[in-house]
């Protein structure tokens, strides 16, 4: 399956509102709030790439008080 890390900023003071509606989205598996240049990392997965392009284009980069996203697709993942 398919699998991103999507890199968002939000508007000051909504991080929190935006991890909640992130939740909703079935292909979101992980949603952490974070300091630094970005606000939170999410991690998303889908059935095929047309759908996780859909889902980081019409779900995640259309939500209230989310101001930009930078995505990176995983091409090769490895544990400990």
């Amino acid at each position: 399956m398919p699998r991103a890390v999507v890199l968002v900023n939000t508007d000051v003071g909504t991080e929190e509102e935006v991890m909640k509606k992130l939740l909703e989205f079935p292909e979101v598996r992980e949603v952490h709030l974070v300091y630094g240049v970005y606000d939170l990392v999410v991690f998303i997965e889908a059935p095929s790439h047309d759908e996780l392009r859909n889902v980081i284009v019409t779900k995640i980069r259309r939500l209230p008080h989310i101001k930009s996203t930078t995505t990176m697709i995983i091409i090769e993942s490895s544990r400990r």
